[in-house]
């Protein structure tokens, strides 16, 4: 097990979320203050690769370094807002779906077990209901 690497790539992988979540939030208030400009991030964002959030950014730095700016900036204020919370959501939310899953394999196990009980097991089980 590597958990310094996979801390890395984890890291790449939220920086890569932080820049697309930052570009859509741009593109909201482009909509609305400069819409010629949102069509042309949009349609800029259709034509690159955004899920590579560096590869992404420059990129567009040769078209427009002014939405680059902006991007960064609410790119950096969107990971100090949301970073304070992760460590702990992700183990409550990790912690939460195993628990999750662990429920159905067992019912799941369960179910398949009663079902390959065999036949004399279950009569015997019905011909005497009041035993306790």
């Amino acid at each position: 097990m590597y958990p310094k690497k996979i801390a890395n790539d984890t890291a790449e992988v939220i920086q890569n979320y932080l820049t697309y979540q930052a570009v859509r939030i741009i593109l909201d208030q482009l909509s609305e203050t400069n819409p010629k400009q949102a069509i042309w991030l949009r349609q800029y964002t259709a034509s690159h690769n955004i899920q590579k959030g560096e590869s992404f950014i420059e990129g567009l730095m040769e078209e427009d370094k002014e939405l680059v700016m902006r991007i960064l900036k609410v790119r950096e204020y969107l990971a100090s807002e949301v970073m304070e919370f992760m460590p702990q959501m992700v183990r409550h939310g990790i912690s939460q779906s195993n628990m999750e899953h662990r429920r159905q394999l067992l019912e799941r196990l369960t179910r398949s077990s009663s079902v390959s009980s065999t036949p004399s097991e279950s009569e015997n089980d019905d011909s005497n209901p009041n035993c306790d």
